[in-house]
């Protein structure tokens, strides 16, 4: 008789999860372990940085270690008179959240090792002397720090395949369609917050360039787009060059500092979005100019 395929499926989840935890082991036992204990001798680097290195890894080995990988070992082993891994999914996808922290870390993470690379010599050494150990299959700390970023979509990819390969009548099914259905709204999660934090570094970015004026830094704000302009001068028939931030709520009209010290532009103007109007003109003179009105004042701009 051959296996079902759903059952191979459900083995070759099992033995990526195997070996997952093994990597798991190696980030957090080791890895971790190692540097944070010569971190407290004084010697590498200080603690604080080898915890923002691994995040929260320590409680993502223990979560798999400890539960995951034992409730399906004991699932596939009961395979026969049970065939069924959807309900032990089901529990294991609302864990899956711890992962949005790593995930959001992640960047940051491989930052600091480099550039605690380059201030540390013995953190340098040490790094290198596990990346020895066979343990490590020739592969660096960056590489297999990046192996829980990678773990959800995984389980994605193998669950659709599980619910596509069961048969109709099969007594996992609605278990695994749901379980399947919770990993995406995790996979999602752990997406956006990626989204949410590269979107606030930007705006973050765009903040500093304007010298952080008390009244325009709100996380809650969008930046929608940003680049230079002509302002029309009718009295002297010229222009000069001048720069906008058009956010969801306000349009920033400033003038490009010749001086950079700190911030990149001074604020002139800020006209707010709601009830502002935008008219194109037809100027021989000056091509590609509109006006923008509103509550504060009208500008006469000039486009590239």
């Amino acid at each position: 008789m051959q296996e079902p395929e759903e059952k191979k499926i459900a083995l070759e989840l099992l033995e990526t999860e195997q070996a997952y935890v093994n990597r798991l082991h190696l980030l957090d036992q080791v890895f971790y372990t190692e540097l944070m204990k010569e971190a407290r001798n004084g010697k590498t680097v200080p603690e604080e940085v080898v915890k923002m290195i691994f995040s929260n890894i320590s409680s993502i080995y223990q979560f798999h270690a400890k539960f995951f990988l034992p409730e399906l070992q004991k699932r596939m082993e009961d395979w026969s008179c049970n065939p069924r891994i959807g309900d032990v999914i089901q529990k294991l996808a609302p864990f899956l959240k711890m992962y949005g922290e790593y995930v959001k870390n992640f960047d940051k993470a491989v930052e600091l090792i480099t550039v605690w690379s380059e201030k540390s010599l013995s953190f340098q050494e040490l790094i290198a002397d596990i990346q020895k150990r066979k343990v490590c299959a020739n592969l660096t700390l960056q590489h297999h720090m990046l192996e829980p970023v990678q773990r959800i979509p995984r389980y994605e990819l193998l669950l659709k395949d599980y619910v596509r390969k069961l048969p109709p009548e099969s007594p996992d099914r609605d278990d695994a369609e749901r379980a399947l259905e919770m990993i995406f709204m995790v996979a999602k999660h752990s997406n956006a917050a990626i989204a949410e934090m590269e979107r606030l570094q930007n705006l973050w970015a765009v903040y500093q360039r304007l010298g952080l004026e008390d009244d325009i830094v709100d996380p809650s704000n969008e930046l929608i787009k940003e680049g230079p302009i002509q302002k029309v001068s009718t009295r002297n028939n010229s222009t000069s060059e001048k720069y906008l931030f058009l956010f969801n709520n306000m349009l920033l009209y400033c003038v490009p500092k010749v001086i950079q010290v700190g911030a990149e532009f001074q604020v002139h103007l800020r006209i707010d979005v709601d009830g502002m109007k935008v008219q194109e003109l037809n100027d021989m003179q000056f091509p590609h100019t509109f006006l923008v009105s509103g509550k504060q004042r009208t500008l006469e701009l000039q486009a590239r």
